[in-house]
């Protein structure tokens, strides 16, 4: 493929990207090791080539990867003197709402670069580049509408990081690599110790501040040093190491929680005292080395959004008292549950005698009350009705728990300890789902009885 940049600017991995024609292309790859750069890099390259009859349509994960793709895709076409005119927003359906940032070349030809919207992809025409794929909505549908628009021409380029094993992008990396590879997909894969050990690390160096004290780590000390920093060790492995998480194990798979994330960095707390329908608080109370979280969720609609999620570690039993007691002392609290197993008792009695049984009920969990508990939480992502921040620690902790079968026949949910937790934020959320699913007992409430 031409270029008028040097090979040493690409990383090995993103130069085999680069330089790879083939009409389906799969990248496994681990976060933020610069792929998406590289795909900017071949899109403006192979785009703009003089003869080239096919645009190039890009589908990013959501509204802001798209405009950052489209960003490098500008720096790229400067680099190589080849824009006509400069990125701009074009509305390319108007029933579905959908817009794309646009790069026309002289050529005549152009790279659209879009959210993830597949119904945007029907009826287009020319190369595909579906970025961050398994982050999609809905990966099939979006591989479905996508592929027939590269029969007149152009390749289909699927990037991504693995999000669980029941996810429709570990179907085709499975079928490439132990299926016979039917699609005939050219494979790439490529996890952080392979990227470290093509110079990711120096690349990353020349980006950080003199002072950052990562400068000082080798190799090995940056693997480990960010492998410490995961959630639990599934996220180690499948954001890094390209290895999907078991779906079969885990009570919420993660295309379920995915798809009820809000996009990523975009604002999902609130002002509570602002909110514009009525509140609801789960807490679940630490113990030992478990933590106490208070998850607050607004009902807006029948759609619950998380608006607040505080997380308490080795606080003292008035710290945590203060903390609940910012959240009810307003009035658009409606309802609030605690779980008063073990030590939780007296907390969640104290709490109704300065506000009300009417407004804080103590839950013991049990074996029953769990499962009554966990599945609405599963019903509420199935339904789309449960919005929840884009976060890799509450996506770990939801994730760690698990319908486990006893010896005698009965159902339990369990979760493994780590530096995240023991599901803690999962039960707290759980626990505002259950007192937003009950009416308060009262009439209007006042503010007054505060």
């Amino acid at each position: 493929m031409p270029t008028t940049m040097n090979e040493p600017f690409f990383l090995p991995y993103q130069a085999a990207w680069i330089r790879d024609n083939s009409r389906l292309k799969i990248m496994e790859k681990s976060r933020q090791i610069g792929m998406s750069w590289a795909a900017a890099y071949r899109a403006v390259a192979t785009t703009a080539l003089e003869g080239n009859r096919s645009d190039t349509w890009v589908s990013s994960r959501d509204e802001v990867q798209a405009r950052l793709f489209g960003d490098d895709c500008a720096r790229f076409a400067r680099l190589l003197n080849v824009a006509a005119r400069d990125l701009a927003v074009e509305v390319i359906d108007p029933r579905e709402k959908a817009s794309a940032h646009v790069l026309p070349f002289a050529n005549g030809r152009a790279v659209r670069s879009m959210s993830s919207n597949p119904n945007a992809q029907a009826g287009k025409r020319g190369a595909r580049i579906l970025d961050e794929f398994a982050l999609h909505p809905d990966p099939r549908q979006l591989y479905a509408i996508a592929y027939p628009g590269t029969l007149w021409g152009g390749s289909l380029e699927i990037i991504s990081t693995h999000r669980g094993s029941a996810n429709f992008f570990h179907h085709l990396v499975d079928e490439a690599k132990h299926k016979g590879n039917p699609k005939q997909a050219s494979l790439h894969t490529v996890t952080l110790v392979d990227a470290v050990e093509q110079g990711l690390l120096e690349r990353l160096k020349t980006k950080w501040p003199q002072d950052d004290p990562r400068q000082s780590l080798d190799r090995d000390g940056f693997l480990q040093n960010l492998r410490s920093q995961c959630p639990d060790e599934e996220s180690w492995q499948q954001e890094f190491l390209c290895q999907p998480a078991d779906d079969q194990s885990a009570f919420l798979a993660y295309d379920l929680i995915a798809g009820g994330e809000f996009p990523e960095g975009g604002a999902w707390q609130t002002d509570l005292s602002r909110a514009s329908g009525p509140l609801y608080v789960g807490v679940d109370l630490g113990r030992a080395r478990d933590l106490t979280v208070l998850w607050v969720v607004e009902v807006l609609g029948d759609v619950r959004h998380t608006r607040r999620i505080e997380v308490l570690a080795e606080q003292s039993f008035e710290a945590q008292e203060a903390a609940l007691d910012l959240l009810l002392a307003n009035p658009k609290v409606r309802r609030c549950c605690i779980d008063q197993t073990g030590m939780g008792r007296q907390f969640a009695e104290r709490a109704a005698a300065r506000y009300g049984a009417h407004r804080v009920e103590g839950i013991t969990f049990t074996t029953g009350t769990k499962e009554d508990l966990a599945y609405p939480v599963r019903t509420a992502l199935e339904t789309k009705t449960l919005r929840l921040p884009s976060d890799r620690v509450v996506r770990a902790d939801l994730r760690s728990i698990r319908r486990e079968t006893t010896a005698s026949g009965h159902l339990r949910f369990a979760a493994d300890h780590g530096p995240g937790g023991h599901a803690d934020r999962f039960w707290a959320l759980a626990l505002a789902l259950h007192a937003a699913k009950a009416p308060a007992a009262t009439a209007a409430y006042s503010g007054a009885l505060l």
